[in-house]
């Protein structure tokens, strides 16, 4: 499957659906040999000699692949987490923080959806 077309397979990431969209995710990114780079096993770009120069722009290509499957992966609303993230992994660690269950974070973005419900001409309070 290519990187373009996986869009439709996997849900996206929504406020309610974190541990689904986590668990469906690794797996595609497994299966695209791309997990390394999200999981912290390949984070350290090569450098040092010209033969390096080849691989590290192969490095920055495979973690280009991994951090656009993570962002092409989101709803927009969530974009603005990782937007400026220099890693796959640190997008994915931002993603898990946020939505882990003892998290301020969450917490306070769950309390601003609440408020932004209404019932009719009642606004709901907290």
């Amino acid at each position: 499957m290519e990187l373009g077309n996986f869009v439709g397979a996997i849900e996206k990431l929504t406020h309610t659906n974190y541990n689904d969209w986590k668990s469906c995710l690794e797996s595609y990114l497994l299966g695209q040999d791309l997990w390394e780079f999200v999981n912290g096993a390949d984070t350290t770009q090569p450098t040092g000699t010209p033969e390096s120069s080849e691989a590290l722009r192969k490095w920055k290509i495979e973690a280009g692949k991994a951090l656009f499957v993570l962002k092409a992966s989101i709803q927009k609303d969530l974009l603005d987490y990782i937007r400026d993230a220099k890693s796959p992994m640190e997008a994915w660690d931002a993603f898990a923080t946020l939505f882990s269950k003892k998290n301020g974070a969450r917490l306070q973005m769950l309390e601003n959806e609440i408020r932004l419900i209404n019932q009719g001409n009642l606004t709901i309070s907290i």
